[in-house]
Formats: C-alpha cells, structure tokens, sequence
C-alpha cells in the first residue's frame, strides 16, 4: 500500500496535523491483509518534536508477536514523521499537551 504524501504546507491545526503524522506509518510486516488499528499517545514541542518516546495505548487485529511489531511500526513511524513541520501558533497550541494518534488499516477487497 503506498503512503500518504506529506502535506506540503505547515500543519496549522490538529485536524492538518494528524495526516502530516500518519504519511511516514505503515502496518508491520505481514499484515497488509489485515484490519488492524493502534492508537499512540505523546506529546510535541513548539518545533514539532517528540518530548518524550510515545506510549501506544491501545491496539485491536493483532496479538502476540503482531502486537509488537505494530508498535514498533508505529514509534519509528512517529519518529521519522517528527519534527512535524507545524505552524508557530500550532506550535504554540499543542506544545507539551497530549495528542492521540489513531491509525487504521482496513480490511481490502472482498
């Protein structure tokens, strides 16, 4: 499955945000067929970066081996999507503050 291009302009709200965070995901090996889903919760800096490594709080479709896998996909996707490119007053808005990432794979095909 391709991925998401990046927004070419700045984030200047949450709702722009959230693309610019998800473009760098993808599910984990060996689970391009499944209907999976994990939230990652963290917090950013005025700049855009990580404060801290995110917690992933919640994931349903996989257990197991695939439960970790997912959430290794996911940090280091986190991790190459930051410093997210946001706006000063965005900036401003969210620093320090938590933000949840919800990410989604659906079920393809018949």
């Amino acid at each position: 499955m391709p991925l998401p291009e990046r927004p070419a302009e700045p984030a200047d709200t949450l709702a722009a945000l959230y693309p610019v965070l998800a473009a760098c995901w993808q599910p984990p090996e060996g689970a391009s067929d499944q209907e999976i889903e994990v939230t990652a919760r963290f917090s950013l800096r005025r700049d855009g970066s990580l404060i801290a490594v995110p917690r992933i709080v919640f994931t349903a479709g996989v257990s197991g081996e695939g439960r970790r896998r997912l959430a290794k996909a996911t940090l280091a996707a986190l991790r190459a999507c930051t410093p997210a490119r946001i706006t000063p007053d965005l900036g401003r808005a969210i620093a320090g503050r938590p933000i949840a990432l919800r990410l989604i794979q659906r079920r393809r095909g018949p």
